[in-house]
């Protein structure tokens, strides 16, 4: 698509910052597939806010960067391009708009600021065994008594709740006939008496979900977010910025990149798997999708910053995202063949220092295909995403 000149000035003043700012050894991880340890994204972090870059979705007056859309996309294509790594969307492109739409005064004067400076770092406490792609179904349970709430019940997939200081929870507060109107939506440091956070380790042999426990956990009434029993509204609401938030078009366009770099210099029946035809196309469909998914997040970018609404946009963004992500990470492991296989999992840890395993260029293939698996998962099942599309533009 075509910028004009001030827009491609700001790419040029992104690409400097980014160079000066991003540390070196934080790109390596990102571009490695290496497991990026709370203070690599702190550090960052840091960095993004002492610029005044680091919540470009947020109004201006609560601490916004005041970039258009086109602005915001410049900058997330370029960070994903250089190997930036993606800030956690759970404080600022989650609980901090919630906040800002339903929250009261004294929740946003304690809670923004800290979400900004990246002093207090939010998990999700959403699915539960049984209650996925069901939300509504949740039965962690939260009882008032006085002027406390008190939680028992199990959620689980909590990322990153190991580098996490507070959670955004999903809570049944009654029973009622019509499920959704049972549940409230509760903030809470996980400092609190009784919650436990046991690690999952995923296919790709690192954390980055958790099981997490509430045993008689208790938090005062003002952890209540909005009106009880309505949580489910602010739900809606959150998960369309989670949607919004799953990853950027920069990223992806690195990813092809590199399958491209590998297949330049791998043999395919006595030349190179770059010149083979039906490579080629797989390329080729892949980066028509990719442009696909780049136009949709335009469109609802300019929406968003509009105050318009967003309808079916960000179930059509996840779905066609996660499946182009994982598209190129099967054809990267292809392109790689056996080279992919080797998997040293301590090589992916932060603390490793030894030589990379095999051709640095192979490095993280395996355990990024293995991770995406769950893409069409995770943020909402892709089928309950066309459930929605069906529903909101197909009248269905």
């Amino acid at each position: 698509m075509q910028f004009s000149r001030a827009e491609e000035e700001f790419r040029e003043e992104v690409r400097a910052f980014i160079r000066d700012r991003l540390p070196p050894d934080v790109r390596h991880k990102v571009v490695s597939g290496m497991e990026i340890a709370k203070d690599d994204y702190m550090r960052w972090h840091r960095a993004l806010y002492e610029r005044g870059w680091v919540a470009p979705t947020w109004p201006e007056e609560d601490g916004g960067a005041g970039w258009t859309p086109a602005e915001r996309y410049i900058f997330d294509e370029e960070a994903g391009l250089a190997g930036a790594p993606r800030l956690s969307g759970f404080g600022l492109g989650m609980v901090g708009p919630v906040l800002m739409a339903f929250g009261s005064e004294e929740q946003k004067a304690e809670h923004l600021p800290k979400i900004l400076s990246g002093e207090r770092v939010w998990c999700q406490g959403y699915s539960e065994p049984g209650s996925g792609s069901d939300l509504a179904s949740l039965r962690t349970r939260a009882v008032r008594d006085g002027g406390d709430y008190v939680i028992n019940g199990q959620k689980i997939w909590t990322s990153l709740a190991h580098h996490a200081d507070w959670i955004f929870c999903l809570v049944r507060t009654s029973d009622q006939p019509k499920k959704q109107d049972g549940i409230s939506f509760l903030i809470f440091p996980m400092t609190a008496p009784g919650i436990e956070v046991r690690p999952i380790i995923t296919m790709n042999g690192l954390r980055h979900v958790n099981e997490t426990f509430f045993t008689d956990v208790r938090v005062p009434a003002s952890s209540l977010v909005g009106e009880e029993g309505r949580g489910w509204t602010i739900a809606k609401y959150l998960l369309q910025h989670e949607r919004m938030s799953g990853g950027g078009v920069g990223e992806l366009k690195t990813a092809l990149k590199r399958v491209r770099d590998i297949a330049a210099g791998e043999a395919s029946d006595g030349g190179r798997l770059i010149d083979d035809a039906d490579f080629r196309r797989r390329c080729a469909d892949i980066e028509i999708q990719l442009l696909s998914v780049e136009q949709v997040m335009l469109r609802a970018l300019a929406a968003y910053s509009a105050d318009r609404e967003l309808g079916a946009l960000t179930s059509m963004i996840k779905i066609r995202r996660s499946e182009v992500q994982q598209a190129i990470s099967e054809l990267g492991v292809e392109a790689a063949g056996y080279y992919a296989l080797p998997m040293d999992v301590n090589a992916l840890r932060h603390g490793w220092n030894e030589e990379p395993v095999g051709d640095e260029a192979f490095n993280g293939l395996l355990p990024g295909y293995l991770f995406l698996r769950a893409a069409s998962i995770y943020s909402g099942s892709n089928e309950i995403q066309r459930n929605i599309v069906a529903k909101h533009q197909l009248g269905l």
